[in-house]
């Protein structure tokens, strides 16, 4: 499994970095997470508003920092 973090380094950038980090240990799955600060790979997926997280090529949030627990629940 590989999770991005789409942003451009911003504190909410940062945070959804490590909010995922703290989810993929919790699940003690095998997942790689990545940040993304690339505009145009940012812009690739389509998002508009970072920071974003990109679940196995999946956008599944943007604009918003989601909290550990709702990122566990999307990579079950």
């Amino acid at each position: 499994m590989k999770i991005e973090v789409l942003g451009m380094g911003c504190g909410n950038c940062n945070k959804l970095y490590q909010n995922a980090v703290e989810a993929a240990k919790l699940t003690g799955k095998e997942i790689e997470v990545t940040k993304v600060e690339d505009i145009k790979k940012i812009m690739a997926y389509g998002v508009l508003s970072t920071p974003a997280l990109v679940i196995d090529g999946l956008v599944k949030v943007a604009g918003k920092v989601p909290r550990v627990e709702d990122i566990k629940e999307w990579i079950k």
